[in-house]
C-alpha cells in the first residue's frame, strides 16, 4: 500500500528589480508612452528616409516653385505638404531633416553624458583638488548662456555637422556632470562602498564596478530631458546660419528660408516648425514620464 504524497502548493511570487518596476510604471503611463511612440516614429522615419520620401529632398524644379500643399488650390497630392522657393519637396526635405536633428541630440548627448559621467564621478569620489577643479570648471561654463557660447564657437571653428556637435558638447557635459557628482556624494558613503573600500578594492573599482550601475537611472533621465533641449539649440544654429550648410535639409535652415515668404507661402516654414514641435513636446513628455517612474517621489 503506497501513500501518495502531496506537497502543499506554495504560490511562489515573481521577485520584480527596481529597473523593471520603473518600466512597468512608465509603460502603465498612457501619455507618456504614447510620446515615446512618436519619438520612435520619428526616429524610424530618419532611419528610412531614403525609402520614405516621395522625392529627391535637394532636386530643384522652379517651375513648382513654392506650389502649396495637396489639399489647397494649385496643389499635388505627389507633393503633399507643397514646394519651397526653389521647388523642393517639403515633406522629402522634412523627413531628411530628421536626420540632423535626430543624429546631433543623440551624438551630443551620448558624448556629453560619457564625459559628464566621468568627471562626475571623479569630482565626487575623489575630492579635494580633482573636485575643486572640475566644480570650478563646471561654474565658469554655467555662468555663460547656453545659446550664446554656441553662437560664439561655430563663428570660430565655422560650420558643419562635425563643428555643431563640437560646440555643443562642449558645455552640455557639465548638466550630467552635475547629477553624478551630486549622486556620487550621496553613494560614496553607503554601507555597500565602505564594504568594498574595506575588502581593498580599488579605488576605480569601487567607482566603475560599484557606484556607477547604481546611479545610472538619474543619469537616464537626465540625458533624454536634455536632448530636446540640444535638438532646439540645433534648430536654433541652423535658423541663423551656422548648422549644417545647404543644400543638407535641416529643419532649422528650412524655418530659416520660409521667412521672407511667410505671408503668401506660410507651409514653406511652418511645416518644418510642427516637426521641430512635435519631437521635442514628444521626448520632453516621455522624459518627464521617465523621471516620474524612475523616482516616484515626483509623481506625489
Amino acid at each position: 500500500m503506497s501513500t501518495a504524497l502531496e506537497a502543499p502548493a506554495v504560490a511562489i511570487e515573481r521577485i520584480e528589480t527596481p529597473t523593471w518596476q520603473s518600466i512597468r510604471r512608465f509603460a502603465a503611463d498612457g501619455f507618456s508612452m504614447t510620446a515615446a511612440v512618436v519619438v520612435v516614429l520619428f526616429v524610424l522615419m530618419a532611419a528610412l528616409a531614403p525609402w520614405l520620401a516621395p522625392h529627391d529632398p535637394y532636386e530643384s524644379d522652379l517651375l513648382r516653385r513654392l506650389q502649396p500643399p495637396a489639399w489647397m488650390e494649385g496643389g499635388e497630392w505627389s507633393y503633399f505638404l507643397g514646394c519651397d522657393a526653389l521647388g523642393r519637396d517639403i515633406l522629402s526635405r522634412i523627413i531628411y531633416g530628421s536626420r540632423v536633428s535626430i543624429t546631433i541630440g543623440v551624438a551630443v548627448v551620448l558624448i556629453a553624458t560619457v564625459v559628464g559621467t566621468v568627471l562626475g564621478l571623479a569630482a565626487g569620489y575623489m575630492r579635494g583638488w580633482v573636485d575643486i577643479a572640475i566644480s570650478r570648471v563646471i561654474d565658469i561654463l554655467l555662468g555663460f548662456p547656453y545659446l550664446i557660447f554656441a553662437i560664439a564657437l561655430m563663428a570660430m571653428m565655422g560650420p558643419g555637422l562635425e563643428n555643431i556637435i563640437l560646440a555643443l558638447v562642449y558645455k552640455e557635459w557639465v548638466v550630467p556632470a552635475r547629477v553624478v557628482r551630486g549622486e556620487v556624494l550621496a553613494a560614496r558613503e553607503m554601507e555597500y562602498v565602505e564594504a568594498a573600500r574595506a575588502v581593498g578594492a580599488p579605488r576605480f573599482h569601487i567607482m566603475f564596478r560599484e557606484i556607477l550601475p547604481n546611479i545610472l537611472s538619474p543619469v537616464i533621465v537626465v540625458s533624454t530631458i536634455r536632448m530636446a533641449h540640444v535638438i532646439i539649440l540645433e534648430a536654433s544654429l541652423s535658423f541663423l546660419g551656422l548648422g549644417v550648410q545647404p543644400p543638407t535639409a535641416s529643419w532649422g535652415s528650412m524655418v530659416a528660408d520660409g521667412r521672407a515668404f511667410i505671408l503668401d507661402a506660410w507651409w514653406v516654414c511652418t511645416f518644418p516648425g510642427i516637426a521641430i514641435l512635435l519631437l521635442v513636446l514628444s521626448i520632453n513628455v516621455a522624459s518627464q514620464g521617465l523621471r516620474d517612474a524612475f523616482d516616484p517621489k515626483f509623481s506625489d
